[in-house]
């Protein structure tokens, strides 16, 4: 485990609303040191893969993704909420708590065959990247890797996401 990126995350309890402890990652993107040994440690696992595109997730997963994407020379694709790209899409649904969200990406941003890196920077649930995944292979890429920065173990997102290749930097446990 990285503690020395676990300890640059602050936790914000009972927010956004009671019980939930929430993990807030400014606090590392913020430290120079805390934001360069997240993406070099990214970097580290990933520079020997075959990749040809990195895809990030709106927001947080911009900031991993974009300089991974920079470091392994590579494209980076946004992955964003509905209405934000202003070019032909493709839209993928999923469950949320209560109801359900989707994310979109432009249909030309992968090609049949790319193989694909999708970058966040939490995994909770796991809904959100599952529906990632979807996106990328709706299009023919191949995912070749789900990339997180932090990991929520007692909230499954692992096991929703099984026949992926899973890798995230540091876990929080129900503390």
């Amino acid at each position: 485990m990285h503690d020395d990126i676990k300890k640059r995350i602050r936790t914000i309890p009972h927010w956004p609303r009671k019980g939930v402890m929430f993990r807030d990652i400014t606090t590392l993107i913020n430290d120079a040191g805390g934001l360069r040994a997240s993406c070099d440690r990214l970097h580290d696992h990933y520079r020997h893969m075959q990749i040809d595109a990195i895809a990030g997730i709106e927001s947080r997963g911009f900031t991993f993704g974009c300089v991974l994407a920079y470091l392994m020379n590579k494209g980076f694709v946004l992955l964003r909420k509905p209405g934000k790209l202003p070019a032909k899409t493709v839209s993928q649904e999923y469950k949320l708590e209560y109801g359900t969200d989707s994310i979109e990406m432009h249909e030309d941003a992968i090609r049949p065959g790319d193989r694909v890196l999708i970058v966040d920077d939490l995994l909770a649930t796991g809904g959100t990247m599952r529906a990632a995944c979807t996106l990328v292979e709706k299009l023919g890429g191949k995912v070749v890797g789900c990339a997180f920065v932090v990991e929520l173990p007692e909230l499954g997102g692992r096991k929703a996401l099984a026949g992926y290749d899973v890798f995230s930097l540091v876990e929080f446990e129900g503390e």
